[in-house]
């Protein structure tokens, strides 16, 4: 066994901002099986969901120096992964004709999308950044209130106070 293997999280990943491959592929085996998973169930197309956290890996070997030590690195590793699976959505029509074969995203791929382009995106461009933080975290990303919490480095008490002041908000800017 690799000394690397018994590290933490966070010890890996400060590892990595320090150019550590192993330790990237340590992070790499850890987290890749649970986001697969995770994006898989927001996204239909295998290949979009395997670019998707390839993506993410390259940004967490990139981009590893910027976490801010606050929160789980599942989390951080989480955010990345949702955020490259909708670019990847973004840039892919609703309907492609290939062949025989039609392909039709899926509902939740179109609200993904949806919430990007629509009224609700622009609801969501008017709340704080704070508010706006916690309605990715917990709606957008599907992290629990206490996920979430450890996420952005705040009690869950207070994710739930935002959380509640977003959806009022929200209620009132798309009514």
């Amino acid at each position: 066994m690799n000394e690397h293997e018994a590290w933490p999280d966070a010890r890996l990943l400060g590892a990595v901002a320090e150019g550590d491959r192993r330790a990237l592929e340590i992070i790499y085996a850890r987290h890749a099986p649970w986001l697969v998973l995770r994006l898989t169930r927001r996204c239909a197309d295998a290949t979009l969901v395997d670019e998707a956290v390839q993506d993410t890996f390259v940004v967490v070997w990139r981009k590893a120096a910027n976490w801010n030590g606050k929160g789980e690195v599942a989390a951080w590793i989480w955010g990345i992964g949702i955020r490259r699976l909708l670019d990847h959505l973004r840039k892919r029509p609703l309907v492609v004709l290939l062949a025989q074969e039609q392909v039709v995203v899926s509902a939740e791929e179109q609200v993904l999308l949806g919430i990007e382009y629509g009224d609700l995106g622009g609801a969501l461009s008017k709340l704080s950044p704070e508010l706006r933080a916690v309605v990715q975290a917990t709606v957008l990303d599907g992290l629990t209130t206490r996920e979430a919490g450890k996420l952005l480095g705040i009690p869950t008490g207070t994710v739930k106070t935002r959380m509640m002041r977003a959806k009022a908000m929200l209620r009132e800017g798309l009514a």
